[in-house]
């Protein structure tokens, strides 16, 4: 085989961008300055503030980080000298502040040489950190540094909340401490970026034994900035740079499912347009539009795939904190008891929004999908059914057949296997039916999942391509907490309403009873209900 040599025409092939900061020659991207108000940035700045600038992970905090520094240090907004340093490399000293010093100091010269071409800071940290220990040297480095430079100092830290108990608290105070000393003795302003707000940190210092608040170890803070996901203009603005290099287009029924299923999260929508693009030998055919079937195809590719961002998201839920949160969600609870604290944490992780203050909900459909395939991968490798036994002979799904024999495997299995979700006990049968439903239904059709804090209920939409169109069926899951003629009234309700919603030809109530003392003989029941628009069949279990 002929290997092609490396030319400069391939170079300048640019892609949607799923890993590192943006570089604009190589990847399609909203100029990460135009996603902060940078009025405001600019103005804490001169104002002499340190602040905070935080968002999930991949948002794009980085390529923002770096945008500002370029512009501080080319000379159009006054005489800044700037340097950006990412700590991520001190977590792996845990709570060592000595080793963690080390690793931030010797991180802080090596940008300063790098971007400012200044030596000053690595001739200087070596002999204070010696002299005066890890508790002193980060405060009295910057401070002489500030001293032998005039011109005002701008320290932009990225991955801050990487730093673990006593290392992150040492460099929290020791900032707090040398704030007074500013802009002659010390950085004229600093931003401190991560995951997290830091009034959110809850930092365990093993030297005092105790849990300090990060609000309290760096109250000098002035305000805290959220880089926000992509707008509708954005993601519309992305995929015209693809198209303008390419000529591919994306049918409007494409773009608005990566409106819709991204909620403009911006690795998401980036990750989305690679796979159909780039990744699927049909997408790299630029002849060819990109259609919203090519868009369900790269997102199933990629909640199977399990790429890091969608991994690291999964494994959050095993935090209590986290499951405080998502599991009354994924229920459809009244109420979620959990503190506020805990559920800035997880809004903060990107996992839950809460559009126009209204109640929490899981922050995309394609998060709303990741959930719960990762609490119910293992029980759904394991559960006895295959797609064969519930698929005619005209490949139709036969969904009360699937139903029916859940309901039977519910009553004689579901204690045992409702245990299997660890932690997520109280949103076991949800997950084991969905579970149930995915075993099937990954052979040919989806489940689409809707879901939030006190809707009452779990809505499940299973679509199944039959004779080159879609059959649509919902399922619709309530826990019994009021009457059950009561309960049965308002679900067959809602259940129509969603099915109107969808366009679905039938709809499908389940009411689980989790009453331990109630027999199966009075917990389990099919029945039929009567009314104007499509039919709803009510499952007992």
């Amino acid at each position: 085989m002929t290997i092609a040599p490396y030319s400069a025409t391939m170079a300048a092939v640019r892609k949607f961008n799923t890993e590192g900061p943006v570089v604009a020659a190589d990847h399609y991207h909203v100029p990460p300055l135009e996603r902060v108000d940078l009025d405001v940035v600019l103005g804490l700045i001169r104002d002499k503030k340190y602040f905070v600038l935080h968002a999930p992970r991949q948002t794009g905090k980085t390529s923002a980080l770096l945008a500002l520094r370029d512009l501080l240090n080319g000379g159009g907004q006054g005489d800044f000298r700037c340097v950006y340093a990412n700590v991520e490399d001190g977590q792996a000293m845990r709570e060592n502040v000595a080793e963690g010093m080390r690793t931030v100091l010797a991180e802080l010269a090596f940008q300063a040489s790098l971007t400012l071409g200044d030596d000053t800071l690595e001739d200087l940290w070596p002999g204070v950190l010696e002299r005066v220990g890890p508790g002193k040297a980060l405060r009295q480095t910057l401070a002489r540094w500030c001293m032998a430079d005039p011109r005002p100092l701008v320290l932009l830290i990225d991955e801050i909340d990487a730093l673990v108990g006593d290392t992150l608290l040492s460099v929290l105070r020791q900032l707090r401490t040398g704030y007074v000393d500013r802009p002659a003795r010390f950085p004229h302003s600093i931003i401190l970026c991560g995951v997290r707000d830091v009034r959110d940190y809850r930092i365990h210092s093993s030297a005092e034994n105790r849990l300090v608040l990060g609000g309290s170890a760096f109250n000098i803070k002035a305000k805290s900035l959220r880089l926000g996901d992509f707008s509708e203009q954005e993601v519309r603005a992305l995929l015209a740079q693809h198209t303008a290099a390419t000529g591919q287009v994306f049918s409007e029924e494409a773009v608005r499912l990566i409106l819709t299923r991204t909620a403009g999260q911006p690795w998401l929508v980036n990750a989305l347009c690679r796979e159909a693009c780039f990744d699927d030998e049909v997408g790299r055919d630029r002849a060819r539009p990109i259609t919203a079937e090519a868009i369900v195809a790269a997102q199933e590719r990629l909640i199977l795939r399990r790429d890091t961002h969608i991994d690291d998201l999964a494994h959050k839920l095993r935090e209590e904190r986290v499951r405080r949160v998502v599991e009354p969600i994924l229920t459809g609870a009244a109420e979620i008891a959990c503190s506020d604290e805990d559920l800035a944490y997880v809004r903060d992780l990107g996992l839950v929004a809460q559009p126009d203050g209204g109640p929490p909900r899981i922050a995309n459909p394609i998060y709303a999908e990741v959930v719960p395939r990762h609490l119910n991968y293992a029980v759904q490798e394991t559960l006895p059914q295959r797609m064969a036994w519930y698929v005619d002979a005209d490949e139709g799904l036969d969904v009360d057949g699937l139903i029916a024999a859940f309901q039977e495997f519910f009553r004689e299995h579901s204690e045992h296997w409702v245990q299997r979700f660890e932690q997520y006990h109280e949103a076991g049968p949800q997950l084991l039916l969905q579970a149930h439903l995915q075993r099937v239904v990954n052979g040919g059709g989806r489940i689409e999942r809707e879901y939030a804090l006190g809707r009452g209920r779990t809505d499940l939409l299973i679509v199944w391509p039959q004779g080159g169109r879609e059959r649509r069926f919902v399922v619709e899951c309530k826990v019994l907490r009021k009457g059950l003629e009561r309960t049965i009234a308002e679900g067959v309700e809602q259940t129509r309403g969603y099915v109107d919603r969808c366009g679905a030809e039938a709809g499908h109530l389940i009411v689980f009873d989790r009453a331990p003392d109630r027999p199966w003989a009075d917990k389990i029941f099919r029945r039929a209900t009567a009314g104007a628009g499509a039919p709803v069949t009510v499952w007992g279990m």
